[in-house]
């Protein structure tokens, strides 16, 4: 992804601050299927991850002028404001739980290998449901560590910032979120290491 020493992407924020067009829509298709994927990761609910990436990019283009890249990373900014609002999206009602599958088989976990067995499909299907049944028992907080964690891929520096904690905090929160999914996948027979690999 881009940074802002990267002269494309500085060139791109700088045509978007002065109301182009072209670049705005630039700027959205560079950075929107990630945004979704993290709102859907912390939501379970398609259609409010599909409001926050909405309400994010509102926000993101009216207050371009804001964004301080001394302050961080534009994907640290931008991933904090995607916590924000699906933080704000929770607290306006409370989300249906919902299956995780098409979340871990486009985010969390990679797609099984074409030459796979039937067998190892089969466990990593039932994995997958495990998994996603686990997440659902999460706290908010632990389920956004997974997501970024995860989802994202990022650092515990990375969360931190995102989250406004100390990166140990976020450390222990993916700890403490691994030691709950382990519980309740232990007790269906399935490693954590399937999915986690």
């Amino acid at each position: 992804m881009f940074n802002m020493s990267d002269p494309i992407f500085s060139d791109l924020l700088q045509r978007s601050l002065m109301g182009d067009q072209s670049a705005c829509t630039a700027l959205y298709d560079l950075y929107a299927k990630e945004v979704y994927r993290l709102a859907y990761s912390v939501l379970l609910h398609q259609q409010d991850a599909e409001d926050v990436v909405q309400e994010v990019f509102v926000y993101v283009f009216r207050n371009l002028s804001r964004y301080d890249p001394e302050r961080g990373a534009f994907r640290t900014w931008l991933y904090t404001i995607t916590i924000s609002r699906c933080r704000n999206a929770r607290r306006r009602k409370l989300l249906p739980m919902v299956a995780l599958s098409d979340l871990l088989a486009n985010g969390l976990d990679p797609a099984a290998p074409d030459d796979e067995n039937p067998e190892r499909t089969t466990i990593r299907r039932d994995a997958q449901r495990a998994l996603g049944e686990a997440l659902k028992t999460l706290s908010p907080r632990l389920r956004e560590a997974v997501a970024l964690r995860y989802g994202q891929g990022l650092t515990y520096r990375e969360m931190g910032d995102i989250l406004n904690i100390p990166p140990k905090t976020a450390e222990s929160r993916v700890r403490l979120a691994h030691q709950s999914l382990r519980q309740v996948m232990d007790e269906t027979k399935l490693a954590l290491e399937e999915v986690f690999g």
